[in-house]
């Protein structure tokens, strides 16, 4: 069973081709910037769409409701 599974892993499907590896620096980016900087860019999206109103311009003003 064994020696079934690590064949199968070795040996490809006639006609792949394996591509270059990714360098260092492009692993990187493509694993840990990349979404760190989506998962930023959306946080932020997501926040100014839904923040309170009064956060708004409201800030030093003794003013803050009309009865």
């Amino acid at each position: 069973m064994n020696s079934q599974l690590i064949n199968l892993a070795i040996n490809q499907e006639d006609g792949s081709l394996p591509g270059e590896g990714l360098s260092v620096l492009e692993t990187v980016t493509y694993f840990v910037l990349a979404p760190t900087g989506l998962f930023i860019g959306i946080s932020l999206i997501v926040y100014l769409a839904v923040r309170p109103k009064n956060a708004r311009g409201t800030a030093g003003r003794a003013i803050t409701k009309i009865n």
